[in-house]
């Protein structure tokens, strides 16, 4: 990719894309950690003296909520730069001409997310250069991503090029053994990330409910656990193909019902009777699974071992982030429901690379295409 070193931006504008899809509660930020992995790239810009126009887009409106404004973002961002004033641009045709200005969020403009190429010319109109540093938006060929990088001398910023640089090298040179950690709730969703660690990890290790489908695949009772249907068949080929590399749980925890104050019971095994449950891996899973990453030389985790969000059934996605965060190997998590388990625990500085982008990570470990990134190749 291009970087920040292959262009001259000093007295220029950058048209800057960040990824500041934060999330709101009552207007307020809950947690400012994709508007503070921007501040290097912001303050490298603004060091090398070029100006600022900053476009992000926050959640999925369907018109011009005021509820999805990016005004809180640009308040954060200030606060987080020492007061530096970030003034908001409410429309494409009202951008002042200041050293650091935002964009109301991009996907109020109906062309952004169709990469409409007259609204990417707009953006470009705006601007002298163009910096992508929104990782979590790269899987996306959308107009602030892709559209305007094509009209525009462009390049990836410090997070951006950090991501890739990441999560390609474990790819291609990990220390080893490295050892992949996958959970969550579908094995549809994550069956690109598994066949991409078959050929190159040590050791799979599967938790949260898409074992299900493998255990189902196996001819286990799964009771009234989250078993996706249609996993069930690429988990029996998943198995067939990985033999000893890929490991499942042994032990389970479960509740009556998905809340905190269910009844709990501990299951010697993997068959669930009818009428429970299974919402996390049990103890004996987490010390095999802790044991296994004490000893890699490379991890990456995607994904709780269960129902972490309610406390009864916690302990399991609690010991893979303690065993991931003292972990003397290189530590990667990708994003997404990892790092709000990691933040809860009070891990979250304690891993070596932690992605902003859920869903552009496995596509990228996948070996899928990232409009967003293949366009700033050379």
């Amino acid at each position: 990719m291009r970087t920040l070193d292959d262009l001259d931006v000093e007295g220029k504008r950058v048209f800057l894309r960040v990824d500041f899809n934060v999330p709101l509660e009552d207007g307020r930020i809950t947690d400012d950690a994709r508007i503070r992995a921007a501040l290097p790239t912001i303050e490298a810009l603004r060091e090398r003296g070029a100006r600022l126009l900053l476009a992000a887009h926050l959640g999925r409106p369907k018109d011009r909520e005021p509820e999805l404004s990016l005004k809180p973002v640009a308040d954060r961002l200030s606060e987080l730069l020492d007061g530096a004033e970030v003034t908001l641009a409410p429309d494409l045709d009202d951008v002042p001409d200041g050293d650091l200005v935002m964009l109301e969020n991009v996907r109020y403009e109906p062309g952004e997310t169709k990469n409409d190429p007259e609204l990417a010319k707009r953006y470009a109109a705006l601007a002298d250069v163009y910096v992508n540093d929104a990782f979590g938006a790269a899987h996306r060929a959308h107009a602030s991503t892709e559209g305007i990088a094509h009209l525009l001398p462009s390049a990836a910023g410090k997070l951006l090029q950090r991501e890739v640089e990441t999560l390609t090298g474990i790819l291609e040179d990990p220390r080893r053994p490295l050892v992949a950690i996958v959970g969550g709730a579908k094995v549809t969703d994550k069956i690109g990330v598994l066949e991409a660690f078959l050929d190159r990890a040590e050791t799979i290790l599967v938790g949260g409910a898409m074992c299900f489908p493998f255990f189902s695949a196996q001819g286990h009772d799964v009771g009234d656990s989250l078993c996706e249907a249609e996993g069930i068949d690429p988990a029996k080929r998943i198995l067939d193909a990985a033999g000893d590399k890929l490991r499942l749980p042994t032990d389970l925890v479960a509740g009556r019902e998905f809340k905190p104050d269910t009844d709990r019971k501990d299951i010697d095994g993997v068959d669930v009777p009818d009428g429970w449950m299974g919402l996390d891996v049990g103890d004996d899973t987490a010390t095999a699974y802790a044991d296994v990453i004490k000893d890699a030389g490379t991890i990456f985790w995607n994904g709780p071992m269960g129902a972490f969000e309610l406390e009864p059934f916690a302990a399991g996605t609690r010991a893979v982030a303690e065993a991931v965060a003292e972990a003397p190997g290189t530590t990667v998590v990708g994003g997404g429901d990892s790092a709000a388990a990691l933040a809860k625990f009070g891990l979250d500085d304690r891993v070596d690379h932690l992605s902003t982008g859920g869903g552009a990570s496995l596509e990228l470990i996948e070996g899928k295409r990232l409009p967003g990134v293949e366009v700033l190749s050379p």
